[in-house]
């Protein structure tokens, strides 16, 4: 099966293309596509793996699901397209990264996180389509044993990646992560709903710049 996705990424999920749950989640996503409004758009579907190539990865956030209200996806967990209000998660995300960094608020910016992406933050979704207005709606067909491919090779291949992972479902997806070759950090989700209950205050993005220093790594320049 010919996959349009970044070459690394080709040959470190090469197995996955040829496997019955993966011709069956294409032909559910093909469907979905033709009968139906999905996001993000269609040519967006891998625009994690593109916009970070394998060989690049430094850190990786890891989401639930795409927004499911129109113009909102493009293909990078948390992430809005250019000039689209920001969630209520991602204004959270930033001001936990302009608090932990003590930078101004004022400096913020759009909701677009691919400069991040182009730093080799891998902004990976665990379900990679979504119906319209309807949260988890591709969920359980088989996007999930894909991204967890991708986790894996991963894990398997590089060292000194930075995972963080927010809220329970991300904490579950990480637990194949070697801790000794890999940095882990958890907390709760940046939803409205439970981040005042941890996320804020992890400064996670100051952690996670100290550890890739210490692995003579660049940090990443989070605003």
């Amino acid at each position: 099966m010919d996959v349009k996705i970044e070459s690394g990424w080709k040959e470190a999920l090469s197995e996955e293309w040829q496997k019955p749950y993966f011709a069956q989640l294409t032909d559910f996503v093909r469907a979905a596509y033709a009968h139906g409004t999905v996001y993000p758009p269609a040519s967006r579907i891998f625009a994690a793996f593109d916009a970070c190539p394998f060989k690049d990865v430094k850190v990786v956030i890891l989401g639930q699901d795409p927004y499911h209200e129109p113009g909102q996806a493009n293909g990078l967990c948390f992430s809005v397209l250019p000039g689209v209000p920001k969630p209520p998660s991602l204004i959270n995300i930033f001001k936990e990264m302009a608090n932990d960094l003590g930078v101004d608020e004022s400096c913020i910016p759009q909701g677009d996180l691919s400069y991040l992406a182009q730093q080799g933050v891998l902004l990976l979704n665990a379900t990679l389509t979504v119906e319209a207005h309807r949260a988890g709606s591709h969920q359980g067909r088989g996007w999930e044993t894909f991204t967890d491919a991708a986790i894996s090779a991963l894990n398997q291949h590089r060292e000194g990646i930075v995972f963080l992972l927010w809220g329970s479902y991300a904490i579950r997806k990480g637990a194949i992560i070697d801790r000794t070759k890999h940095l882990v950090l958890t907390s709760p989700h940046p939803s409205p709903l439970s981040a005042y209950r941890g996320f804020f205050g992890n400064k996670h993005f100051s952690a996670a710049n100290n550890y890739l220093e210490s692995k003579g790594k660049s940090p990443i320049k989070w605003l």
